[in-house]
């Protein structure tokens, strides 16, 4: 097994990092550490490394807590070295919450007497039958600061068995504050009493009793097409080399194609950089809403182990990811990435035929993609996080929603006017998750542009005598300013990243397109507190040139965060964007409505991004398809041998 300097921290690293933080000045008794993970080596380390050979120092971004002091502390380890190379204080920034963090919340809840009247005032004595589920707190004004407290607010859930749905049966018109440093219940809001529903929400195995199904096989005999070498993955002239860490999870590195022998770049490094979600419900249990998942909670740590036949099918490898618990402990989620092919229909097809529809024969070709995928489970949702590479050239994100949707409780007989009734009490508030991908670019070098197409009528006129012309009108985003865009199907807007300095054989710059897949933006009001924490979210395009510490769309440290940081905060200076090393965030949306139909777990929805080449190759790049080995005779004759008239035209 080989190992590469992007590789991600193994346990016995993550252990020995612990060991020399703790001997470290940094660390104190009331300290805990909120993340361990890789310091990624610079661009010219890693161009070093790969001319030369000469290993970087490998180092950890520790982000360690001070509940004494209410401090983030952040420390870089040297694991060459053995030793703290520098620290720094991150003053009034709050880290992600930690597990520990909410059981010390739920267990003082449950102790507090405001919160057990409220109970009472609602039939409900028996604290073992009640569950406490903490949120992070959101953001709307000064008074949200809470004189520098980490705060969560919890909501209240009745659960008579274990085999209930936990959130079918809300308590509404309960929220609790608590402080997640001391554990410290700050207050407790009753808005009134609402009956709670008896709905079970039940989903288990006693629900699968479905008839009909038959068996399905997914096999390859000959074994996977792919080489999986440590985390160096190559398939189908595709190379990449997977990471994974506590905050993104599934983190690409080094994406390049093998193009007749010649190895060109791609994307330097991709990963889900934030996600967002804001509930449209102004009632005083959900307005809180707004939960960054990745920079409050995080993706990594909560990464499911996958399980074959359930979460994957086929001839499967894995890879397990390592997180750091609050001790600075190594945490192994085991075959928490799955790696895997999959057929994906009809690659390109065409049936010739002459004039006189002569029986003349069918091309068809099958394509593949490659296949790397995650799921995390943030409370209720469930989200899988799928990368495929294509035969074709074409690399999407897809993020797979599912799980149980936040519900509320209301009376028998009312129609929410932000929600839907799904069951007798119980209705979901109306939201928006809301993904922003970080593509760090590098199309056949370092030296990339963007440039906007707008397809347009033309003019009526002599050269257009009948106006039926269209012409795609292109402009290049030059500056940070101008390169924050929104998408647009009225006008089939399309983002291209181009390499102006490497041509193709028709003279074109080489390319890859941002195909937007989604025009929803978030729905809340231009003023609303929650929306300037979250200022990435209001357009589907970023582009920055290259910063070193650049990742994340919301910003370092989103928990309790104020108005403007990340996107807006790093684009402040409006600094050049063409023809050099730039990063694109993708900003897209699932827009949900819920439906009766989401109740009591709901159907997977996707959200997606697509870029595809574009004058990257001289000709379809899928051409050399194999044909396929269960091709019959069938596929290779005309129209009508398969159905039609003695013409060959369609019967």
């Amino acid at each position: 097994m080989s190992s590469h300097p992007l590789d991600p921290l193994t346990a016995e690293e993550i252990a020995r990092v612990a060991e020399i933080v703790r001997a470290h000045p940094v660390f104190t008794e009331r300290t805990h550490f909120s993340s361990v993970a890789l310091s990624e080596p610079g661009k010219e380390a890693l161009r070093d490394f790969a001319r030369t050979g000469a290993v970087p120092d490998r180092e950890a971004q520790v982000v360690l807590y001070d509940r004494e002091h209410r401090m983030v502390r952040e420390a870089l380890v040297s694991l060459t070295g053995r030793s703290v190379t520098s620290t720094a204080d991150q003053k009034g920034r709050r880290p992600r919450v930690q597990g520990h963090d909410l059981e010390a919340v739920v267990r003082a809840v449950k102790k507090d007497p405001d919160w057990l009247a409220a109970m009472r005032r609602r039939g409900l004595t028996d604290p073992g039958l009640i569950e406490v589920h903490p949120w992070p707190p959101g953001y709307n004004d000064e008074r949200d600061d809470h004189q520098s407290r980490r705060v969560a607010k919890a909501l209240t859930f009745l659960r008579p068995s274990r085999d209930d749905n936990p959130f079918a049966r809300p308590v509404e018109g309960v929220v609790v504050t608590a402080d997640l440093d001391t554990a410290e219940v700050l207050g407790v809001e009753d808005t009134g009493c609402v009956p709670v529903g008896r709905d079970s929400g039940r989903h288990g195995p006693e629900q699968a009793t479905r008839p009909g199904m038959r068996r399905l096989d997914i096999t390859q005999p000959d074994g996977p097409g792919f080489t999986l070498d440590g985390h160096l993955l190559e398939w189908q002239n595709w190379s990449v080399r997977i990471g994974f860490n506590d905050r993104e999870g599934l983190v690409l590195h080094q994406i390049c194609y093998d193009d007749q022998g010649r190895r060109r770049s791609v994307i330097h490094r991709a990963s889900l950089s934030e996600m967002w979600v804001p509930y449209g419900d102004p009632a005083p249990p959900h307005r809180n809403k707004a939960v960054f998942d990745e920079g409050e909670v995080g993706l990594g740590k909560l990464a499911n182990s996958l399980v074959l036949g359930c979460d994957c099918v086929g001839e499967i490898r894995y890879l397990d990811g390592v997180c750091a618990d609050g001790d600075g402990s190594p945490v192994t989620i085991g075959n928490a990435v799955c790696i895997h092919e999959e057929d994906t229909g009809v690659a390109w097809k065409h049936t010739a035929y002459d004039e006189n529809f002569a029986d003349l024969p069918s091309d068809v070709r099958r394509g593949r993609r490659l296949v790397i995928s995650s799921f995390s489970t943030l409370a209720n949702y469930d989200y899988g996080f799928f990368w495929y590479l294509h035969t074709d050239g074409s690399v999407e994100f897809e993020v797979k929603l599912t799980g149980i949707i936040s519900v509320g409780g209301l009376p028998a007989g009312e129609v929410p006017t932000s929600g839907t009734v799904v069951a007798p009490g119980v209705y979901g508030p109306h939201h928006q998750h809301v993904f922003n991908v970080r593509l760090d670019m590098a199309v056949d070098g370092e030296h990339n542009s963007v440039v906007e197409s707008d397809c347009r009528p033309d003019p009526p006129g002599p050269g257009n005598p009948i106006g039926n012309a269209w012409t795609a009108h292109t402009t290049f985003l030059e500056r940070e300013q101008q390169a924050q865009r929104v998408a647009d199907d009225t006008v089939a807007r399309r983002w291209t990243i181009l390499n102006e300095r490497v041509h193709n054989a028709h003279g074109g710059p080489v390319g890859y397109q941002l195909v937007p897949r989604s025009g929803v933006l978030p729905l809340l009001h231009p003023e609303s507190p929650a929306l300037a924490r979250a200022l990435f979210a209001t357009r589907h395009l970023w582009v920055t040139p290259y910063r070193e510490g650049e990742l994340y769309a919301a910003g370092d440290y989103p928990f309790q965060s104020g108005p403007g940081e990340g996107l807006p905060r790093y684009t402040a200076g409006d600094e050049n964007v063409r023809d050099t090393d730039i990063v694109v965030w993708h900003t897209f949306v699932a827009h949900h409505v819920v439906r009766p139909e989401d109740w009591p777990v709901m159907p997977v929805t996707t959200a997606s991004m697509h870029l595809r080449p574009v004058g990257f190759f001289d000709r379809n790049p899928a051409l050399d398809l194999p044909l396929s080995a269960e091709t019959t005779s069938t596929c290779h004759r005309g129209p009508a041998a398969v159905g039609g008239d003695d013409t060959g035209r369609p019967a």
